[in-house]
């Protein structure tokens, strides 16, 4: 005989225990709304511990609309506006969490993770959040009110808030459950792919450079098309399969299969310019040691090998400065959702209410944090997206 799950009666249920999740649920929790929290891992948070290298990069003081992907760029700013870098640094600050700037504005715990996870498992307890963890959905279904059945019960609630995230990192139990429920209400799904992730060089490629793994030098790259376009200047490094680093990590959200991604590898620098100085040198020794001014000894001899001209003549040393400033490359595609920081893509912003972040179509219904089609830069814009939409739901419902 099996035993019929009881019902329970709350205003709100929010699905994913994250960054998102957790701040929806504090602020409506706050407003005296009754708010169950739950999540299928063993405990909340667990994307937030393995940030910025277990140190939580929470925040980056310079966050703008400017520095995120969506189909719809203006969509971010109304919550952006609403909880701002400055909100969330006020509640780390309140509870005496130590945290320090390193380059670009991003801001990092001076300890561990863990302080970001205990202020917000504080916070919930604080406001009377229930959180249940451990525990799988099995369908949301709206009649009267919303119905959503876990393994143990079924609850009944006002309103849903879906903070379930996207596909990046599966080992840490990311699902497209969100996508699917999206889907089940009839909201457009942005297609989405990995992103924030390590690019992979063809076979031919990799021989050329992927015993110089380990290697880094700063460079500028750039792909994606005239209308969504990312340029950015920050470290790249040499893989075993490819290229990552900073400089890659960020422009691999904006590239798409088939596409180049241009790489600056001398920013600012005429390189070959002692060269073409009267009685000079010219060969391939002495452009290995004019590109060592700016690259890595064996990256710069490495260049050199692949791109040694026929003659050493003004327009042959003019050509290859250019190809310095332009290395195109056609990635064979990128390491996957394995080793992807977040997922470019999700529920359309033209679906949502961008105030609150409620569904045009569906009310009661919200979608916040990775799981909309709002994709944020490397460097705790991502952080910020989470809680600036968490915030504005949780104002909602």
């Amino acid at each position: 005989m099996t035993t019929k799950p009881n019902v329970q009666k709350v205003d709100v249920v929010v699905l994913g225990a994250g960054a998102a999740g957790m701040m929806c649920a504090i602020e409506a929790a706050k407003r005296g709304r009754r708010v169950v929290l739950l999540d299928h891992a063993e405990r909340v948070g667990k994307k937030i511990l393995i940030s910025g290298g277990g140190r939580c990069n929470f925040t980056n003081i310079h966050c703008r609309a400017e520095n995120f992907l969506s189909e719809n760029p203006h969509f971010a700013k109304s919550a952006l506006a609403r909880f701002t870098p400055s909100d969330i640094i006020a509640l780390v600050e309140r509870h005496g969490i130590r945290y320090h700037e390193k380059t670009l504005g991003q801001l990092f715990c001076d300890r561990s993770a863990m302080d970001i996870v205990t202020m917000l498992e504080r916070e919930c307890t604080e406001a009377g959040v229930r959180t249940i963890t451990g525990t799988q959905v099995f369908s949301v279904t709206r009649e009267e009110h919303f119905l959503v059945q876990t393994i143990n019960s079924i609850w009944q609630a006002e309103a849903v808030v879906v903070a379930t995230g996207g596909l990046s990192i599966p080992k840490m139990g990311a699902t497209g459950l969100g996508y699917s429920l999206a889907e089940q209400f009839g909201l457009r799904i942005v297609e989405c792919k990995p992103g924030l992730v390590p690019l992979v060089f063809s076979a031919e490629v990799r021989e050329q450079w992927c015993d110089l793994a380990g290697v880094s030098a700063e460079v500028v790259t750039s792909s994606g098309t005239k209308r969504s376009r990312g340029t950015f200047r920050e470290k790249l490094l040499v893989t075993h399969r490819g290229l990552s680093g900073p400089a890659v990590l960020q422009v691999s959200s904006y590239w798409r299969p088939g596409e180049i991604v241009a790489i600056d590898l001398a920013p600012d620098t005429d390189v070959m310019a002692p060269l073409l100085v009267r009685n000079a040198r010219r060969d391939a020794a002495a452009a290995v040691v004019a590109l060592r001014s700016i690259l890595p000894s064996r990256m710069a001899e490495r260049w050199v090998a692949i791109n040694t001209p026929d003659d050493w003549t003004n327009a042959s040393l003019a050509a290859m400065e250019q190809h310095l400033h332009a290395w195109r490359v056609i990635p064979a595609g990128t390491e996957g959702y394995a080793k992807a920081e977040v997922t470019v893509g999700g529920v359309d912003t033209e679906e949502l209410d961008a105030k609150t972040m409620q569904s045009r179509k569906v009310p009661g219904l919200y979608f916040i944090g990775e799981v909309v089609d709002v994709t944020g830069w490397l460097g705790g814009y991502n952080f910020q997206w989470a809680w600036a939409s968490g915030f504005s739901a949780g104002q909602s419902v």
